[in-house]
């Protein structure tokens, strides 16, 4: 009997294996520290949507201006000069408008959603719990991509820093519940630019459970599972509760081509094979 469930459960297409920690079941995800710049981030996410033509829809609402957002704005000559050409942009500050059929219709059928910079409580007032996250969700479970650049990286994890309505100098605002695409796990922006690199740290001593990541700009985590895949130009950021280089360093760098393992805490770098990084300790029990 047991092994007809088994099998029956496997004819299914049910899978036996644990959930991931942190990163999406499906999907992926790629975010930006900001100031996207580098064309191979753009041309990355366009390729995991499934490439120039496939449908990709741009959210800009982390911007303080309500200028009139259409298919005609500015902030698409990025994407359209790295060869998308099936973009959708789709704005509201109204929660009934986002929580409308009417709204997420393009997400529905779309292989892509990026979310621009700005404030990221401007997009959690605007769609945090409406039908808009659960659409974005949905990109996921049918193996699309999401991401986002500074304010629009910063939303998609669960725990949401920076996101204080008076100051972006405060890791724990009045703000700190982000969309969870990335579960378990804080993500800061500017990092190296902005000169930022010691704030995690707060957040990750009230918050020990949580994975702490850092990007700088122009450089993107790209995360499949619990792995990600750093690109771009800088340098991403991995925190610790615990001394993980040097004498009592809590925190290390990362750069592009290099991979992170966020259920084992362990970094990668490829030379003739993926070896351990110089200089990094392994992370405590």
């Amino acid at each position: 009997m047991r092994r007809l469930v088994l099998g029956l459960i496997l004819f299914a297409g049910v899978s036996l294996s644990a959930a991931t920690e942190h990163g999406p079941e499906k999907g992926t995800l790629v975010i930006v520290g900001g100031n996207m710049q580098d064309p191979a981030i753009v041309k990355k996410f366009i390729d995991l949507a499934g490439g120039p033509d496939a449908p990709i829809v741009i959210i800009p609402t982390a911007s303080e201006d309500d200028e009139h957002y259409d298919n005609y704005w500015s902030g698409l000559k990025q994407w359209r000069e790295n060869g998308a050409n099936n973009l959708t942009v789709l704005h509201t500050r109204d929660r009934k408008v986002a929580d409308s059929e009417a709204f997420v219709k393009p997400i529905k059928t779309a292989r892509g959603v990026f979310f621009g910079g700005g404030r990221q409580w401007r997009l959690a007032d605007a769609y945090s719990g409406t039908l808009t996250q659960k659409a974005v969700q949905g990109v996921l479970d049918r193996g699309g991509v999401v991401g986002g650049s500074s304010a629009g990286a910063a939303i998609l994890s669960s725990f949401m820093v920076r996101g204080d309505t008076k100051t972006n100098t405060v890791m724990i605002g009045d703000h700190t519940a982000g969309m969870g695409f990335l579960k378990n796990a804080a993500v800061d922006i500017h990092v190296l630019r902005r000169n930022r690199q010691f704030d995690m740290l707060e957040v990750l001593d009230k918050n020990p459970d949580l994975l702490g990541i850092g990007i700088d700009e122009d450089t993107a985590i790209v995360v499949d599972g619990d792995r990600f895949d750093v690109i771009g130009k800088s340098y991403a950021l991995i925190y610790s509760t615990t001394t993980v280089a040097g004498k009592s360093g809590r925190f290390y760098f990362i750069g592009a081509g290099d991979r992170f393992d966020m259920k084992s805490r362990k970094a990668t770098r490829r030379g003739d094979d993926w070896k351990p990084l110089e200089g990094v300790k392994p992370p405590s029990k």
